[in-house]
């Protein structure tokens, strides 16, 4: 039966995931995207490193128990996803299409998801031996989380470092910050590091440190 101050923390993740979607999706963001490569990736970030993580923290409420192969599965799903989109001809249909932005956002915002809710409902064990499946099961989770930190901090320093402009967007219009278009773009890459790669290294140091000490006490 699910105690009531973790059912209250699960309805809180839920409405404050769904807000911070709504304020991301109808927001000034999406309108500014065609010309930001920031505002773009301020967008990203949101989704990803906001939205989904609480919005995961609600749906894993009494979650299945996962097998240990599934965060890892969904964090291999997720950096397919998140380097193909920012290939230059993707990039450039979620830049100046409202049909390309909205499947950009779908597939982040589910490959997200899943390797969240895969994440977390992992760590949580279950099906007879709960206490080592939980460890195992954190460290997985763990693993993914740590995994898409590191493969976001790679693009987030691409992007950050790149002499020239790496994808064929319009730089019309107003940038996120008022810059041209190649300071711009190194601010995207640095808020996707500051954002994207820190907040995913903390849930997976979150979750390992979990594991390793259930295994202290245990012993």
């Amino acid at each position: 039966m699910t105690a009531p101050g973790l059912l209250r923390r699960a309805d809180l993740a839920l409405v404050a995931g769904l807000g911070v979607l709504a304020l991301a999706w109808a927001g000034p963001l999406p309108r500014l995207s065609g010309g930001s490569f920031a505002a773009h990736m301020a967008l990203h970030m949101t989704v990803v490193a906001i939205a989904a993580p609480l919005l995961a923290l609600s749906l894993t409420r009494g979650a299945v128990p996962m097998p240990l192969w599934a965060p890892v599965a969904a964090s291999l799903v997720d950096l397919a996803a998140i380097w193909a989109w920012h290939a230059p001809a993707l990039h450039t249909l979620a830049r100046t299409s409202a049909v390309g932005l909205a499947a950009e956002q779908a597939c982040f915002l589910g490959a997200s998801l899943a390797v969240w809710i895969t994440a977390l409902a992992a760590a949580r064990g279950g099906d007879g031996a709960e206490e080592r499946a939980s460890r195992a099961g954190g460290l997985a989770g763990a693993g993914a989380l740590l995994f898409t930190a590191m493969h976001m901090t790679m693009l987030g320093v691409v992007v950050a470092l790149s002499p020239r402009l790496l994808c064929r967007a319009p730089t019309e219009g107003p940038t996120l910050f008022g810059l041209d278009a190649l300071g711009d773009q190194e601010a995207g890459g640095v808020l996707m590091l500051g954002a994207g790669g820190a907040i995913y290294l903390a849930g997976g140091l979150a979750l390992a440190g979990r594991a390793i000490r259930g295994e202290e006490t245990n012993a």
